[in-house]
């Protein structure tokens, strides 16, 4: 929580309505949904947000890259609007890459309402909420597949195991990984795997492996919802 200029801000990473009492008055800006979708094929992808707060407020807008993928391929307008209370904004995320897009793509966009000052309320504070969703682009040759998770290759070779991503699409998961029947817990350095990449991780080094030893996981739909594990063939 960071206190600048009279306004406190809160960081959060999912769609979140709040309730305050006293002297703070809440802002929100709702997107209609947990994920922006985008169709390279389209051109661009939309999404709707609504100002559900009883006053007027500025819809601020931002993109963000990975780390691992810095490459800027969306323009976002309006990146700045002003929403009157209980109305929607639409915001158009426009493909900008002057390459061709092969493989799914992730990125960030920060949502943020800010409400206008009140002279006569010089004693409330305003409160705002940055919501953090994510952006998937997704080639328009590439077919819709539910469960991408199933495409990665789990392997070990000595005290190692790797899991790598050939596939074109972007796998979402908790970072949490069992290696079962060893009983074997690690986690992974994020909440994805990007196509084209490589995660290795060191086994114990009095671990044993069975034959039949498998990778479980717990992956997260395209909306960004768990779903039930999956046990993963391992090689070895």
């Amino acid at each position: 929580m960071k206190r600048s200029n009279g306004a406190v801000t809160l960081f959060l990473f999912i769609a979140v309505t709040g309730v305050f009492s006293g002297v703070a008055s809440a802002s929100g800006m709702v997107p209609e949904t947990t994920v922006v979708l985008i169709n390279v094929a389209d051109g661009e992808g939309t999404i709707n947000v609504t100002n559900t707060d009883k006053s007027v407020a500025l819809l601020y807008t931002s993109l963000e890259n990975l780390p691992e993928d810095q490459e800027s391929l969306l323009v976002v307008t309006p990146p700045v609007a002003r929403v009157e209370a209980g109305e929607k904004q639409l915001l158009r995320f426009i493909i900008s890459s002057e390459s061709p897009i092969t493989t799914q793509r992730l990125k960030r966009v920060n949502i943020e309402g800010i409400p206008e000052k009140n002279p006569e309320s010089a004693s409330v504070i305003g409160m705002t909420v940055r919501q953090n969703l994510p952006v998937l682009i997704t080639p328009g040759d590439l077919p819709l597949k539910a469960d991408p998770w199933t495409l990665l290759k789990w392997s070990v070779n000595g005290q190692t195991l790797t899991v790598k991503n050939d596939s074109r699409y972007v796998v979402r998961l908790n970072q949490l990984i069992n290696v079962l029947p060893a009983k074997i817990s690690l986690q992974l350095p994020r909440t994805y795997i990007l196509p084209g990449q490589t995660d290795s991780f060191k086994l114990p080094t009095d671990a044993r492996l069975a034959p039949d030893s498998t990778v479980q996981i717990y992956p997260a739909t395209t909306y960004g919802y768990a779903t039930k594990p999956f046990d993963a063939p391992l090689s070895q």
